[in-house]
């Protein structure tokens, strides 16, 4: 199976396939939104934690004949939500961020970013299983932290641009998805039946 169709079928798995994530999430977020806006530049995680997160977003939906998590620089949207709306959980993000770089230098020699495509997934197994090693105690569960870093992964793939995420609409172009209606003026009846191919948003110009 290629590692496009892998890929489709795990946004197909997270319930977020097509216009919901456009529709649901990215309208609660104003604050992210104008802050990717503005600017690309880190907000809330230092250099580190960004490498860190970063990785971790490029292993969550790889890159392959098409962009994947990295080209779509999901990890800006994930900095912009944490600065924002997401900020409660900012502080958490840190802490295991840190940790899962302090784990892997410990047992692999070097932080996670700079660990090989083999490594850095069995470390993600392992955290999604918390099984990493020397966990901080205050810590919330791995697997917790796992699970918020994959959300936020497709959150930023399959969210507007405008968010930070989703570059050159490679979310969109993977997922299928041709962008919301209103881009292109809504949907003619032919094309609602299929007799009209749905041009889509980044053909529009």
């Amino acid at each position: 199976m290629s590692n496009d169709l892998t890929r489709r079928g795990f946004l197909n798995r997270a319930s977020i396939y097509g216009c919901g994530i456009s529709l649901t999430l990215a309208g609660g977020l104003p604050l992210a939104r104008a802050a990717a806006e503005k600017s690309t530049a880190p907000l809330s995680l230092s250099p580190a934690q960004w490498r860190a997160a970063e990785a971790m977003t490029a292993r969550l939906i790889p890159s392959g004949d098409t962009p994947g998590a990295l080209e779509a620089n999901c990890v800006n949207f994930i900095d912009k939500a944490l600065a924002n709306e997401e900020k409660a959980a900012l502080y958490m993000v840190r802490q295991c961020l840190d940790a899962l770089d302090q784990h892997c230098e410990a047992n692999n020699g070097s932080v996670f970013c700079h660990l090989n495509p083999e490594q850095q997934d069995n470390v993600l197994v392992n955290l999604e299983n918390s099984d990493i090693s020397n966990w901080p105690e205050d810590a919330v569960p791995q697997s917790a932290f796992f699970g918020l870093i994959r959300a936020l992964t497709i959150m930023g793939f399959l969210a507007e641009p405008k968010y930070g995420g989703n570059q050159g609409f490679a979310g969109w172009q993977l997922s299928g998805y041709p962008g919301p209606r209103h881009h292109r003026g809504g949907y003619t009846d032919a094309q609602m039946m299929g007799e009209e191919t749905i041009k889509p948003v980044w053909e529009t110009g």
